[in-house]
């Protein structure tokens, strides 16, 4: 089960990482990504960077507090933090009418909360 934590909380990683990738990317340039990119245009360039950073830190938090061994409690921490973030990504993709591109946020969400159950719960980052 701890491999399997490790790797889920990898993916979720890198699936931040990228989407991190809102913080230096012009809104606009978003937007022509594709119809299931029009969300960007509800939100102002300054709340995008602040989605962008908060995927970044998830990112970080997922890996780096238990590869360093500084503070492991973090990892469970930014995965609950995940959690909400994918339920507003979910939340606002159905009062948009996107209900095809749920799926994504839906299993990202199941991920995350995953990790978080794994780590406070039956595999810690303990001594």
């Amino acid at each position: 089960m701890n491999v399997a934590l490790w790797i889920i909380a990898g993916v979720l990683a890198a699936v931040c990482l990228v989407g991190s990738s809102k913080m230096f990317v012009p809104q606009e340039k978003l937007a022509a990504m594709g119809s299931s990119a029009q969300w960007v245009l509800e939100f102002s360039p300054g709340a995008l960077k602040a989605v962008g950073a908060v995927e970044l830190l998830a990112a970080v938090g997922l890996i780096l507090p238990a590869v360093l061994d500084i503070a492991p409690v973090l990892v469970p921490l930014a995965a609950t933090g995940l959690v909400l973030l994918f339920t507003c990504a979910l939340t606002m993709r159905l009062r948009r009418g996107e209900r095809a591109t749920i799926a994504g946020d839906l299993i990202y969400l199941v991920l995350a909360a995953f990790v978080a159950w794994g780590r406070f719960g039956p595999m810690p980052f303990t001594g």
